[in-house]
């Protein structure tokens, strides 16, 4: 019996416009795909006291009170309702439950989160509660790490967590993502790596050798936090790259084989994916965890 397990907010929907670009689909289908070959749990609720440990409290009320402007919603992404916030604390739940896992086993992985656009005060790009500053902060906060690194290959920057721990002793932001895609005003991670539309596997790949994994080696995390999005890959709606389904999997098998051999345990995060190749983005995001069982 494998001692691994994921989490899934699938469960957790809400209400949406007829074809809205939201990619509702995908999270019960990653949990479809990966059922039986590890335990896939419900994600738990994240309290808003650990959100509000990162977020305005009073900004987060609003919120569950549904006390939000047409413009507020817009930045979000996504119309107001009570599920879309609850289900916005479950997806962030599932990654604080993958921490505890990834701590205890060496390896914790969340089938949503990162949700990385989400600020202090703000939400953006479907981000309502920022998980991986939240996990960073209680890490560092509970003693659970001394050095916390985020690595998120997204294809968007990870903008909301860059500017969340800037500046936080023992947190380092790694980002590498479409320089001239959204958002178009990036914020400043500890080290951002901006890439040109078209980036295709060879050249992305030889980014991760050349630096990515050089900073990992140079900063020693004990922690490490992987946004592992798939809208890098080549036909997604949002991404501009241009990656195949084995590039992302030889990505995913070089982070996490660098975790391993390092002794650092990771926590993964679904992140982006937007192809319009639906059951593309769903065996993508799937492969996450299944290099993840391979590897460890």
């Amino acid at each position: 019996m494998t001692p691994y397990r994921a989490y899934t907010p699938a469960a957790y929907t809400f209400p949406l416009p007829d074809n809205h670009r939201f990619p509702s689909y995908k999270y019960q289908g990653v949990a479809e795909r990966l059922s039986g070959l590890l335990p896939v749990l419900d994600t738990p609720a994240l309290p808003w006291a650990v959100a509000g440990q990162v977020h305005d409290p009073l900004w987060l009320r609003r919120w569950r009170r549904g006390e939000v402007s047409a413009r507020e919603t817009r930045e979000f992404g996504l119309p107001w309702s009570p599920e879309v916030v609850e289900r916005a604390r479950r997806a962030a739940g599932g990654s604080l439950a993958a921490l505890h896992d990834a701590l205890r086993v060496g390896w914790g992985a969340n089938l949503a989160g990162g949700t990385h656009h989400a600020f202090h005060d703000r939400a953006e790009g479907f981000c309502l509660v920022n998980d991986a500053a939240i996990l960073t902060r209680t890490a560092l906060r509970d003693g659970l790490a001394k050095r916390v690194m985020t690595v998120d290959l997204d294809v968007h920057q990870g903008n909301g967590t860059a500017a969340l721990l800037r500046g936080v002793a023992g947190s380092f932001t790694l980002s590498v993502h479409g320089e001239r895609n959204y958002p178009f005003r990036k914020e400043i991670s500890d080290l951002d790596i901006g890439l040109g539309d078209g980036t295709d596997d060879a050249a992305y790949l030889e980014i991760l050798r050349s630096q990515v994994i050089p900073a990992l080696e140079a900063y020693r995390p004990d922690l490490l936090l992987y946004l592992a999005g798939v809208d890098v890959l080549a036909g997604d709606r949002f991404g501009r790259f241009a990656l195949s389904l084995s590039g992302v999997r030889e990505r995913n098998r070089l982070m996490l084989s660098w975790a391993k051999a390092a002794g650092v345990p990771v926590v993964t995060m679904m992140a982006g994916g937007y192809n319009s190749d639906h059951a593309l983005t769903v065996e993508a995001h799937a492969s996450v965890v299944l290099d993840g069982l391979e590897v460890f």
